[in-house]
């Protein structure tokens, strides 16, 4: 794609999410909202988790790497972009969603372990195996990205250099090709699989475990309040796979480019901002340390 005399298409230029002039100032600002809300409370969590000793926990330890993941998904987005640049953004755009895939799986296992078996908890989730959880994590995104961009790299690219998107991705790429593209479309479909079915398994089963211990509460306010706690949990889940393998999990022949950007907004736009709301902002523990980060900073006044 970016190797020299192989394409003749030195830059690409994005269409963005609508060609409609009307809509973009209403999109620009709802989006500017929500960037504001995720990059705010992922900053947040980031900080939180490093100056409270509170948040010293696998759990937090996990939702400061998810925060992470998520501020990296706001690419720099510019209407003309080089090829190099565009295989660039490609390559980190992938390894922070696939990285968010299995992330979301280790965060489910780590609450199963907490709910499920509690006397264990800090003996299972130790500082060891949680830091090759988030390695392990990190590799499964760039073996992936690796993967995909380096089969992008074979394709010859010399037919219009308008991609169709607001950010440079597989399938938008691929469409504008004018070489053969199958073993990309096999590739994309078998790691999206994996990456999409596998975390979602093991969403699911600890999730059932979960809510079976979650039945077993005998009190009437803390059933409610863990079934909310789940349930908003399982929201962004669902939200962010959706969309994921409504993208990914079809060959480009049969995908409508325009439905896909809209589904890429959800996992690259919207669960980012539910993160933050859900994981963070909306945490008790959290709450409790920013309050008690604050009164450090800014000490009571005397009367």
């Amino acid at each position: 794609m970016a190797a020299g005399n192989n394409s003749s298409v030195t830059e690409f230029i994005l269409a963005g999410l609508t060609e409609h002039p009307g809509l973009q100032l209403p999109l620009f600002l709802l989006f500017l909202g929500i960037y504001v809300v995720t990059v705010v409370g992922n900053l947040v969590m980031i900080t939180l988790t490093g100056l409270s000793s509170r948040l010293h926990t696998p759990m937090y330890y996990f939702l400061s790497s998810l925060s992470f993941i998520d501020l990296c998904h706001f690419v720099t987005e510019r209407n003309a972009i080089s090829s190099p640049a565009c295989v660039t953004q490609l390559f980190f755009f992938l390894v922070f969603v696939i990285s968010e895939c299995h992330m979301l799986a280790v965060m489910a296992y780590d609450r199963y372990v907490a709910i499920c078996n509690p006397l264990l908890y800090n003996v299972t989730m130790s500082y060891q195996l949680c830091s090759c959880m988030v390695v392990g994590v990190y590799i499964m995104g760039l073996t992936g990205a690796t993967a995909h961009t380096g089969c992008m790299l074979r394709v010859l690219f010399c037919k219009a250099n308008v991609i169709n998107h607001y950010l440079c991705d597989l399938f938008p790429l691929l469409e504008l090709s004018c070489s053969s593209t199958y073993i990309n479309e096999v590739v994309v479909l078998c790691f999206s699989a994996f990456n999409i079915f596998i975390p979602i398994l093991t969403i699911l089963s600890s999730y059932i475990f979960i809510i079976s211990s979650i039945l077993q509460i005998h009190s009437k306010e803390g059933r409610p309040k863990a079934f909310s706690t789940c349930s908003s949990h399982i929201s962004a889940v669902a939200i962010f796979y959706g969309s994921a393998a409504f993208m990914y999990l079809q060959p480009s022949s049969v995908s409508s480019m325009d439905h896909g950007k809209v589904s890429s907004v959800f996992y690259t736009i919207i669960v980012p901002m539910l993160n933050a709301l859900i994981y963070s902002l909306r945490n008790k523990d959290v709450k409790i340390a920013f309050n008690k980060i604050l009164e450090k900073k800014i000490p009571p006044t005397k009367n």
